[in-house]
């Protein structure tokens, strides 16, 4: 009878450093490795920005995207744009109103990694599995906090999403998306009980729809 030979699973320790995760699977063979992660998934205003990023070099610094000043997230986004494949697929609000945050983030997610000049051999993901991606995968809690392409697809999705806020900032100033990027802060909700929703708001949101109150969609567009 043959038997099946499995490789012993390899056991990684979150304090072992960001590049642990990388390091035990090209031990294994399996490079290059993906790292997905999205921005703006709390936000009641603007796009879902999900990225994929395959670390050709290691990139010194990196963490979560979150846990980083405005200027460092764009030290290290030129840095991994230089040194990094990379996709990114931008998710307007309509679409994410039409079939739901999940649903979006998902497929924002399998279209990432479509998206890169070379297929992957394994793929993490940040919090939570995504069936259908084209290699084997790992969804790795607080995965932009422990794993380095995670944490890179974290920069890369986060500074993207930043700069169309601004923009959106510029089009629409009655909302102050400049300061807090669509996310719910008291001013925000102020301006939306104020000026009622802009087209870049996301309708199907809780927040969104209380403070429409009396006033009619793209109010805050004059």
């Amino acid at each position: 009878m043959t038997v099946a030979f499995r490789p012993r699973p390899s056991v990684v320790r979150r304090d072992s450093g960001l590049y642990a995760y990388e390091r035990a699977l090209a031990r294994r063979g399996l490079t290059p490795i993906a790292g997905v992660d999205e921005a703006g998934r709390g936000a009641c205003a603007g796009p879902l920005v999900v990225a994929a990023v395959i670390l050709r070099k290691p990139v010194a610094g990196l963490g979560d995207s979150k846990l980083l000043s405005p200027s460092v997230r764009e030290r290290l986004y030129d840095q991994i744009m230089r040194v990094a494949h990379v996709g990114v697929v931008i998710i307007p609000p309509g679409e994410i109103d039409a079939k739901g945050l999940h649903k979006c983030n998902v497929s924002g997610m399998r279209r990432a990694v479509a998206q890169l000049p070379c297929d992957p051999e394994y793929i993490l993901t940040d919090g939570f599995p995504v069936p259908g991606l084209p290699a084997p995968s790992l969804a790795v809690w607080k995965g932009d906090q422990v794993a380095a392409c995670v944490a890179a697809a974290s920069i890369v999705a986060k500074v993207t999403r930043d700069r169309l806020m601004v923009a959106l900032d510029e089009r629409y100033p009655h909302y102050g998306f400049a300061e807090h990027k669509g996310y719910v802060t008291p001013g925000h909700r102020l301006a939306l009980e104020t000026h009622g929703p802009c087209p870049d708001h996301r309708y199907s949101f809780v927040t969104v729809a209380r403070g429409m109150g009396e006033n009619e969609m793209g109010a805050g567009v004059a």
